[in-house]
């Protein structure tokens, strides 16, 4: 693998993407690659990432349960895979949450996209892990709720569902996505005290789909019955999309 040392991988101006595989198959790879596209095109890089290119990537690599990750920028374009890190465990345990002490700047031009510049991210995630949680949850400079470390969130009130509008400054997940487009998900801006009252939370990513959340700090989520619904029809085209 060589790596030219243009804008991407010196100053963070490339993307990637991050797709579950499963058996072979990477799962949504269309809107996978319909994201990178945009991003590509308004940050001026000219380049493509083939369908055939990943099929045959994938077709010499061990893929049962694998994170196919997808590099661009100016001058090059990588693949990666590893093992996907989730697990039943982690289902059933689900995910426990507290709130960064570092703001999303939602002004930012490369918050709503998969940039190279995911320091925030890393060392953010890191820190979830060392002070005993899985996942911070950020809040921008009004202090509302954006976005996990390398999630999206989601609550339920009354059987409805909450996610924050992209304009609280967030990557548009491929997950937030397809829940988007199978459920009714009500867009606002949400608080921590909003976040106080809810019924259930989960937080959502390509390579976890869709992981419950008994706790955002001091407020405990008992109920998971909407969230399950979301899991299963989640898991449901997973399975389809196997069979296609």
């Amino acid at each position: 693998m060589q790596i030219t040392f243009d804008e991407g991988y010196q100053f963070g101006l490339g993307f990637f993407e991050t797709i579950s595989v499963e058996h072979g198959r990477p799962i949504l790879l269309p809107w996978h690659l319909e994201r990178l596209r945009r991003s590509m095109k308004e940050f001026g890089i000219e380049q493509d990432v083939c369908p055939e290119e990943i099929s045959e990537f994938l077709a010499s690599r061990e893929s049962e349960h694998h994170a196919l990750k997808i590099m661009v920028s100016d001058a090059n374009n990588l693949f990666t895979m590893r093992p996907n890190p989730y697990t039943a465990a982690h289902f059933r345990k689900g995910f426990r949450l507290a709130y960064s002490h570092v703001y999303r700047n939602e002004t930012s031009p490369l918050i709503c996209h998969k940039s190279m510049n995911y320091g925030d991210c890393i060392l953010e995630k890191r820190r979830a892990r060392s002070v005993g949680f899985d996942e911070l949850v950020f809040l921008n400079s009004r202090g509302e709720i954006c976005e996990g470390t390398t999630t999206n969130i989601f609550f339920v009130k009354h059987g409805t569902l909450y996610t924050p509008p992209l304009s609280c400054g967030l990557l548009p997940g491929i997950l937030r996505r397809f829940l988007m487009e199978s459920f009714p998900v009500t867009e606002c801006r949400l608080g921590k005290e909003d976040a106080s009252q809810m019924d259930e939370c989960f937080v959502t990513n390509s390579l976890m789909g869709i992981m419950p959340v008994t706790a955002l700090e001091q407020k405990e989520y008992t109920s998971h019955d909407v969230t399950q619904q979301c899991i299963e029809v989640y898991r449901q085209f997973v399975s389809n999309s196997l069979r296609a």
